[in-house]
């Protein structure tokens, strides 16, 4: 068979170049030894979860700790599940948790090693596919998808691994008249790869993550153009990453059974292969069992429910660091001041099994990461999150930015000696400020004491009130009133002998405050009371008794 003839028949030269002029488009970086290139591959379907982020985050720590190059390319290949503004979502939603890409789609400047999306390098891969064909490692198949649905099954019946492969490759050995015929009588076909393997045969693979790993040789005759001129993942993949000259591929251990085929590929294209690391699922206990996140199930597997509920980007990413590290954790307690960045992240210390994703651990480090703002720190990052998911009233009351800022140093406990750690995302964060406005205070009052003895307590502080006093001079008029209603004064009082009171002035505090606030919990009152100032703090005493 003239496989040239044959090649140019299936593939016309068209706008193809010769091989040795990719090599030449595509050169080498010019980088330091020991740099790595990464790359994240999303296909446009419009949903970036948080396996995405792990993986990126990886990817970038990666290069950017080797001064490597980390770029994004874009899987197109699969027209049916393309989304309209996929890539930017992408893009916008990893540059909200801080990562940033150095070349790739969307992304601006001079990218020599464009273009990124898959669909606009189709002449790249009909000229590789094309010189398999005349080196008699690719041929074109005619089958049907009936017929392939038939092998399918019959494979299915016999209890054998289901494929195009072995016997059931039927088109591999076709003749040359058979093939003429075919493409005369203007049937559709695909090319595929004429594998070289035998699922006899293993050998072993050095994961950059896992180790030494066994692998068997691939045998399937897998699709690596369709019918329309357009790769398969599978094919594009390998070529792409050798002239965007990728080294080191970090994905999913989903794609652990894709290897033995990526592998033959870069073998017959005449590639170098790059290290592949694959990483763990991210698992989570549902009733005592572990299990993977699941899309259906896990409403924290989007990326999109740590922007609604407010999550601090960094906050996300220091606990992925986490999982991605297991010596992340110690450098970070003994370095809290400095940035994740200057920890020194390596490929192989990611986890080889799969990582439990834990909330409750999230929101600590949450809690802990907002705890180290400065109230303007805090107030740009809650009115972000307030201009896109919070109420009118929310973005309203963001309008004074210096009430909003003296509330926020009093919750996080500025210029005390222990900082408070009472918010762990902004949703939350932005309620609890909600008894400072007049129209998003609920309260629910719910006193502990009889009617008369409450009246009594708030008619007597609202009558010596004064904004101006200092912590010492307000608590001094709490004791006061306090004592005139039956309530210990000192608290010590109390204790020694607490059936002559009614209560301690804790409890006569605590009911300024649920008349103040709604609640019985809050940081210091007097600081609530003076910015809320004079005429309002009264107001909120007096509706309280009139509630009762």
């Amino acid at each position: 068979m003239d496989l040239q003839k044959l090649a140019s028949a299936l593939i016309p030269d068209g706008d193809l170049l010769p091989l040795d002029e990719y090599e030449k488009m595509y050169p080498p970086r010019n980088l330091s030894k020991g740099a790595e290139v990464t790359r994240l591959a999303p296909s446009p379907t419009g949903f970036i979860h948080l396996g995405n982020l792990y993986s990126a985050l990886a990817d970038e720590r990666t290069a950017h700790t080797t001064g490597g190059i980390f770029y994004l390319r874009i899987e197109d290949t699969d027209e049916k599940r393309k989304v309209d503004g996929a890539v930017e979502s992408v893009i916008r939603s990893l540059k909200y948790f801080g990562i940033n890409f150095d070349e790739g789609a969307e992304i601006g400047g001079e990218n020599a090693y464009g273009p990124y999306y898959q669909r606009q390098r189709a002449s790249i891969y009909r000229a590789f596919a094309k010189d398999l064909i005349a080196r008699g490692l690719a041929y074109p198949c005619f089958c049907t998808e009936d017929e392939l649905n038939a092998i399918r099954e019959e494979q299915t019946a016999r209890k054998e691994i289901t494929g195009y492969y072995g016997k059931y490759a039927r088109c591999r050995n076709l003749s040359e008249e058979q093939i003429y015929a075919n493409l005369a009588s203007g049937k559709p076909f695909v090319i595929r790869l004429k594998s070289q393997g035998s699922a006899e045969n293993k050998f072993t693979f050095r994961d950059a993550i896992k180790g030494d790993i066994t692998v068997t040789e691939n045998d399937q005759d897998v699709v690596i153009l369709k019918s329309d001129g357009i790769p398969t993942y599978h094919f594009a993949h390998a070529i792409d990453d050798h002239f965007m000259r990728t080294t080191l591929v970090i994905r999913g251990e989903e794609w652990l059974s894709s290897l033995p085929i990526h592998v033959e590929l870069f073998k017959v294209l005449g590639f170098e292969l790059p290290k592949y690391g694959h990483t763990c699922s991210l698992m989570k206990t549902d009733n005592g069992t572990k299990r993977k996140l699941s899309k259906r199930k896990d409403p924290e597997l989007s990326l999109d429910y740590y922007r609604a509920e407010g999550y601090y980007p960094k906050a996300v990413i220091k606990y992925l660091m986490t999982i991605l590290n297991s010596n992340f954790e110690e450098w970070s307690a003994k370095n809290p001041a400095a940035d994740y960045t200057q920890f020194k992240f390596s490929v192989s210390k990611m986890g080889k099994s799969g990582a439990l994703f834990d909330l409750d651990k999230l929101n600590d480090i949450s809690r802990t990461e907002l705890s180290k703002l400065t109230e303007g720190e805090m107030y740009e990052f809650l009115n972000g999150w307030t201009a896109e998911f919070g109420t009118d009233a929310d973005r309203e009351h963001f309008k004074d930015r210096a009430y909003i800022e003296s509330i926020l140093a009093l919750i996080m406990g500025v210029g005390s000696k222990k900082r408070r750690k009472d918010i762990e995302r902004a949703g939350q964060g932005v309620r609890l400020m909600d008894y400072f406005f007049d129209d998003t205070f609920a309260p629910g009052y719910s006193f502990r004491f009889e009617k008369d003895v409450v009246k009594r307590i708030l008619n007597g502080f609202a009558e010596v009130y004064d904004e101006n006093d200092d912590n010492s001079a307000w608590f001094n008029k709490v004791k006061a009133v306090a004592a005139d209603a039956g309530f210990a004064a000192e608290t010590s009082e109390y204790k020694a002998n607490p059936s002559a009171y009614k209560g301690s002035v804790a409890d006569a505090a605590e009911i300024l405050r649920i008349a103040v606030t709604g609640s019985s919990n809050s940081p210091d009152l007097c600081s609530i009371m003076k910015i809320l100032g004079q005429e309002r703090s009264l107001k909120r005493l007096s509706d309280a008794g009139k509630s009762l």
